[in-house]
């Protein structure tokens, strides 16, 4: 019986999930101060973002080629609009505006699936080799 339960309280979890949305920023430096720069500034905002209800996280890295990658996971799309809409998102336009070449993503979650679709794998590739 609790493997009934454990299944299920996986299954709900998983469709909490459903409508989950990532802001992904890419933003390139002209140098290593220039990149250093824009990552303080991301992490300056990192705090206060992930008090906002609806955050599930937000992290900022930057590569060995002045890269620097900001992301947010927002629980569901409701909660992302608010957050465009904040002054706190003003802030996050304007580090946008003053990097070379900047990238905004929005990805949109339109399916979550858990364990069955390992199943559902798993059998087309054991059905092609004939098992």
């Amino acid at each position: 019986m609790q493997r009934a339960s454990a299944g299920a309280e996986v299954e709900r979890l998983v469709l909490l999930r459903t409508g989950m949305v990532r802001l992904t920023v890419v933003l390139e430096a002209a140098s290593g101060r220039a990149a250093q720069d824009l990552l303080d500034a991301l992490r300056f905002l990192i705090p206060g973002t992930q008090l906002e209800h609806g955050c599930a996280g937000c992290s900022a890295w930057t590569e060995p080629n002045f890269t620097v990658h900001y992301i947010e996971d927002w629980d569901e799309e409701r909660q992302i609009r608010d957050r465009v809409r904040s002054e706190a998102f003003t802030l996050l336009l304007a580090i946008v505006e003053s990097a070379r070449n900047p990238r905004v993503q929005f990805d949109f979650v339109s399916s979550t699936r858990g364990l069955d679709y390992v199943v559902e794998i798993r059998d087309e590739t054991q059905g092609a080799r004939g098992l």
